[in-house]
């Protein structure tokens, strides 16, 4: 902030970094935010893809129904309070369950995946058929091994929403060890934006002199960290899904 600084640092410091992680409920943030995102990557693929399935079926009765209401979701909802109201009622406020549930199906993902199955050749299923499966055996062995780029897809989609979303923490959960990683993000922010030394952050954020900004900037790389290194494994992977259904031969 007085100037003079372009590329390199005045001096290499690691004291924001110590700082951070002086705060014990950053290790219990990352621990919230690592099994919402295991566990809700893995519910939504496994339930949206399962949905997925049934809808690209055109001969399923009430199929073009159930496409029509889930397209009118993405366009139109029904507002926070409702929303709040819902889940209150439903026993999920300030549970960690409230990560997992409402998030179980995505219809944009739907669709997606409605685009996949549809190409998928249909001598498959009946050849299946013939041998006696059913469509739980059809689509556990042999859709889904073949379904691996849309699920490595849905996967990336699904795991950077659950890592990334701080609104959920803050709206819907009151107790602080449920709080995810992104919420603890954004009230050392909101903190350390008040003053210059962070003196209303997190509890051990305000014992060392170190500026409000550095403490934001910080946290915000290692809150990142963990995503960023995720997602070279998950590229290619990703490159290839998104482009399903896309071309028509």
């Amino acid at each position: 902030m007085r100037g003079g600084i372009y590329w390199w640092p005045r001096k290499f410091s690691l004291q924001s970094y110590k700082t951070v992680f002086q705060d014990k409920s950053i290790i219990k943030a990352f621990n919230v935010t690592i099994w919402r995102t295991l566990i809700g990557t893995i519910t939504n693929v496994l339930f949206t893809s399962m949905v997925s399935y049934a809808f690209s079926k055109r001969h399923i009765m009430g199929q073009k129904v159930y496409v029509m209401m889930g397209t009118i979701t993405m366009f139109f909802g029904g507002g926070l309070i409702p929303y709040f109201i819902t889940l209150k009622n439903l026993g999920l406020y300030d549970s960690f369950l409230v990560y997992i549930i409402p998030a179980l199906f995505n219809f944009y993902n739907c669709i997606i995946f409605m685009s996949f199955f549809r190409e998928l050749p249909a001598g498959l299923e009946e050849s299946a058929k013939l041998d006696g499966a059913n469509d739980f055996v059809i689509f556990l062995r042999i859709v889904l091994p073949l379904s691996t780029p849309i699920l490595a897809t849905i996967a990336l989609f699904t795991g950077v929403y659950h890592w990334n979303d701080y609104f959920c923490g803050v709206m819907y959960v009151n107790n602080p060890d449920l709080q995810p990683i992104q919420t603890f993000l954004y009230r050392v922010i909101a903190s350390a934006s008040s003053s210059r030394t962070a003196v209303n952050a997190p509890a051990g954020i305000s014992a060392q002199q170190v500026s409000s900004q550095s403490v934001k900037l910080a946290t915000m790389v290692v809150t990142t960290a963990p995503i960023v290194c995720v997602y070279p494994f998950l590229q290619r992977y990703f490159v290839k899904g998104i482009m399903i259904g896309s071309i028509k031969g």
